[in-house]
């Protein structure tokens, strides 16, 4: 299959899964099953980052400094991003930056999210086709990561949405239709990169770097707020299990 099909069938196929699932766990309300998905998919971020992402971005590069550069650069710019409300990744229905303050903003707040969100998967988008572009082993470890972090993401943005009046058609809809989004990101960056390698190499890095961020500032937060021991060892477990599956991945797709 050519690398511009695997784009196509990854964009598709895991904007379909994750936005289904998230409709499954939000509509049967399964708060525990969300809070084991983001441990899951701490694990899944890391690890693709640090074991796939990054090592494949400084064996396409020439210099070191350059790609430790990009992942700097690029934490940066999604602390800045985060700061414009355009890329939350919230996991429940109440968190600062979603829950509005007057009772009228309900609507405002929906509409943020889908413009949030659907800005999210553009970039998803362009990070998969960078990916693929480098390898396609990479390519798969790289979405699989992301479909990982979706899912949760996604049942928070469902939950907003079911919050601020929309029904559960309109959410599941406009979820799908944001989606979309990712396989345009996608389809573009294939075409503006294919003449650009010499660019792919900082792009990784970038993708390392939100995957990083995500993960540290964005989920792991969440996580301390359940103390227990069980829910501290359930945490280890399953983010060692989201490693275990990208590693795992390496070794089925190096074959």
């Amino acid at each position: 299959m050519s690398v511009l099909l695997w784009i196509i069938f990854v964009s598709i196929f895991g904007g379909v899964l994750s936005v289904s699932c998230a409709a499954l766990f939000a509509l049967n309300a399964r708060a525990h099953w969300v809070n084991s998905l983001v441990s899951y998919a701490i694990g899944a971020l890391l690890g693709a980052a640090f074991l796939e992402i990054l090592p494949e971005a400084l064996k396409l590069s020439a210099s070191v400094s350059v790609v430790s550069g990009a992942v700097l650069a690029g934490i940066l710019l999604f602390f800045t991003l985060e700061k414009l409300l355009l890329w939350r990744h919230c996991h429940s229905d109440h968190c600062e930056a979603h829950d509005p303050v007057e009772p009228n903003a309900h609507g405002r707040s929906g509409t943020m999210i889908m413009v949030g969100n659907t800005f999210h998967n553009f970039v998803d988008g362009i990070i998969i086709a960078a990916a693929f572009l480098a390898d396609v082993h990479l390519g798969i470890v790289t979405a699989l990561a992301i479909i990982a972090h979706e899912i949760p993401q996604e049942v928070g943005d469902f939950m907003i949405l079911l919050h601020s009046g929309y029904t559960k058609a309109q959410a599941l809809l406009f979820n799908l239709a944001s989606s979309l989004a990712t396989l345009l990101g996608g389809v573009l960056a294939y075409y503006a990169l294919r003449s650009m390698q010499s660019v792919v190499p900082v792009l990784l890095a970038l993708a390392a770097a939100s995957m990083i961020y995500v993960a540290v500032a964005d989920l792991i937060p969440g996580l301390h707020k359940r103390t227990t021991l069980r829910d501290t060892l359930e945490q280890v477990v399953l983010i060692a299990l989201g490693i275990s599956s990208i590693v795992l991945v390496q070794l089925l797709v190096s074959e």
